[in-house]
């Protein structure tokens, strides 16, 4: 055996984990199929702009292990997420705050109109209990800001009506009654100033990384070469659907160079709350990190059914995937070599600081 590890996946999951074992000196190798490292957060910079190529990503945390962690591969900007939503139209603030409300509702100036005007929208139901991803929403924050700022934006996220899907995919609604517009209430957020894929690249340092490489297609080869095998693919597929084939979510990204205009939207991410675009959300890359550059670069972002052979971007883990991967979990238990984890060998979605925390984890049970 040459390596002690060998990690199939070069995302932030997959680098984290190499990047920790390398330094308890163990001899590891990371192998990707896609052409580049940092799967989903990779950047790449075009005209003094750097891309978010798989949709936007940014680092926001309240665990200062972390958060020191990841800076010590890169500095992080200041930049605050103060997404927009288009409706028709009319602009509002994310999350539902006071900029929200007062815009909305001609009536309401203060945050105590605010929650009356809530909570009588959310009398609606009069005390029924939620069937349904519509009913929960409304049971929360009332019609009007469920049909204006959630209704069309899930539809489409999720490829079904709200009303067919379960409520349980919404347990609570950020509401503000503060004039603030920053998206995360975490305490560290922000964007590496020179991209991600770079601070990728500082993680892995000293660590063999190949690339192209397709590990379920040399599966025998490759097991043969290290002693262990922490796997970040699908956990379905790395055996072969023999119990059934998860559920996921996909996205399509349409970007395009803008030459003749240097300010295109004038915030980094909006999004189309309204079912009849097609789109989710539009991303202008350079205000994520902001230069003063010619021209910018915008991304449409579609969400997509997922099928074989796709980019899988989300789990959908209601109660029938769920048991289902319980099941896959139950298999992986009697592998003696491989160990799955990241956001598709465990079937969950993480935010990036949880992705390192569990990378972490992981580590610290390993010899």
């Amino acid at each position: 055996m040459k390596y002690d590890y060998l990690i199939v996946g070069a995302g932030l999951f997959g680098s984290t984990v190499a990047n920790l074992l390398t330094k308890k000196r163990k001899k590891v190798l990371v192998i990707d199929k896609r052409n580049h490292i940092a799967g989903n957060i990779y950047t790449k910079n075009e005209n003094n702009i750097d891309i978010h190529v798989y949709g936007a990503h940014i680092f926001h945390t309240s665990d200062k292990e972390i958060w020191d962690y990841i800076n010590s591969f890169g500095e992080f900007n200041n930049y605050i997420n103060t997404p927009i939503a288009n409706f028709k139209g009319r602009l509002y603030n994310m999350p539902f705050n006071m900029n929200t409300f007062t815009k909305l509702w001609h009536d309401v100036i203060t945050p105590d109109d605010a929650r009356r005007k809530i909570e009588e929208e959310r009398l609606e139901l009069n005390g029924k209990e939620p069937e349904n991803l519509e009913e929960q929403a409304i049971s929360l924050v009332g019609r009007t800001i469920y049909e204006t700022l959630i209704k069309g934006y899930t539809e489409k996220q999720w490829g079904k009506s709200c009303n067919e899907l379960p409520s349980f995919i919404i347990k609570r609604l950020p509401v503000r009654y503060t004039f603030n517009n920053n998206y995360f209430n975490d305490r560290y957020q922000g964007i590496p100033v020179n991209g991600y894929t770079k601070l990728i690249e500082n993680m892995l340092e000293g660590i063999e990384v190949r690339l192209n490489v397709d590990y379920l297609k040399n599966k025998t080869i490759l097991d043969n070469l290290a002693s262990k095998v922490i796997y970040t693919g699908m956990i379905d597929e790395y055996y072969d659907y023999k119990l059934g084939t998860l559920e996921y979510r996909s996205l399509r990204f349409d970007t395009e160079y803008l030459s003749y205009v240097d300010n295109y939207q004038g915030n980094a991410v909006i999004n189309y709350t309204e079912r009849e675009i097609p789109y989710t959300r539009m991303i202008e890359h350079k205000h994520f990190n902001y230069k003063e550059t010619k021209g910018t670069y915008i991304t449409r972002e579609y969400p997509v059914t997922w099928q074989k052979g796709m980019e899988a971007y989300y789990p959908v883990n209601n109660d029938k995937n769920n048991k289902l991967y319980e099941e896959y979990k139950n298999l992986s238990l009697n592998e003696d070599k491989t160990i799955f984890g990241g956001r598709l060998g465990m079937y969950k979605y993480f935010d990036m600081d949880k992705t390192i925390r569990e990378a972490m984890n992981l580590v610290s049970k390993l010899d």
